[in-house]
């Protein structure tokens, strides 16, 4: 396995720097990324995945390379995939502002890289053992447009991380600045009650997950309900399940919060849902059929 990345659309050698130490991504975190799943050679929810990535880059105001558009972004990802043999793995597309100045940069002109790393399993699987949480006490992520968005600056999920780390827990519960469950640190949150989905609006501040959109949409075609509402500490007791979304990993269900127990099965017909309709099917991330509430 040879270990390439691909930088503005030309392949290189991985193992030595390839951007330069002035770079705005290393500096300011200018930038977001896009994190998509390989299974069988081919990324998953390309179109999905592109659309979170332009209106991002729309958002921050960088200007798309010429040399990328919806059918290079596809292509340059397969190319990686061929050239390095990872048929099987999670690819990140970080896209960066590629100029000079500090705060306020001369130029709004974007570059890109590609990286892959390798997963053992050839597509979705659930995990054997539930995962421990707990809610996440120390800050609060604020409401705002860059909020469903995957940006550069990542230090509210890492710093959410090594909380879970020093209590021996799996991964924690983050809420917004008005107290509302709205995700895990490394995905999107949903809970089953009576048969029911249940999953934070986008509203509450919870990143627009492209896996988020995909298993709604699979549960709505199955006749399962499902709604957008906020949630709070009281909904987590009321649960039959609770499971994480991911484009990576698929569908992670939760065993345990504090001293509450839950089950698996519909995480589980969902998995199960994820690997037959992949790598083909690509979702957007606005789903039809989904109710809200509150």
């Amino acid at each position: 396995m040879k270990h390439l990345v691909n930088i503005n659309g030309e392949v290189v050698h991985g193992d030595k720097p390839v951007i330069t130490l002035d770079n705005r991504a290393f500096h300011f975190g200018d930038g977001l990324f896009e994190s998509l799943r390989v299974v069988d050679g081919r990324p998953c929810s390309v179109d999905a995945h592109w659309s979170r990535l332009t209106t991002g880059a729309e958002l921050l105001r960088i200007v798309l390379p010429k040399n990328l558009d919806r059918t290079s972004f596809e292509r340059y990802i397969v190319e990686l995939v061929q050239r390095t043999g990872h048929t099987s793995a999670r690819c990140r597309f970080t896209l960066y502002r590629d100029a000079e100045g500090f705060y306020r940069p001369t130029g709004h002109g974007g570059a890109f890289t590609i990286e892959l790393k390798p997963i053992a399993e050839p597509n979705f699987t659930l995990n054997t053992n539930g995962l421990m949480v707990d809610i996440w006490p120390e800050m609060r992520k604020p409401i705002n447009a860059l909020a469903r968005h995957k940006t550069l600056n990542c230090l509210y999920y890492i710093m959410a991380s090594l909380w879970s780390e020093q209590r021996s827990l799996d991964d924690c519960l983050l809420q917004n600045d008005r107290g509302n469950i709205i995700e895990s640190t490394s995905g999107n949150l949903f809970i089953v009650s009576n048969g029911v989905l249940y999953t934070p609006s986008l509203a509450d501040g919870c990143v627009g997950g492209v896996m988020r959109a995909r298993v709604i949409n699979l549960a709505i075609e199955r006749g399962i309900k499902v709604y957008e509402c906020s949630l709070n500490p009281q909904n987590l007791l009321a649960a039959d399940e609770v499971f994480f979304t991911s484009a990576v990993k698929g569908v992670q269900w939760v065993g345990t919060y504090r001293t509450k127990r839950y089950a698996h099965r519909l995480s589980g017909q969902l998995t199960e849902l994820l690997v037959a309709s992949s790598p083909t099917v690509a979702t957007t991330p606005g789903p039809s059929g989904v109710s809200s509430i509150g």
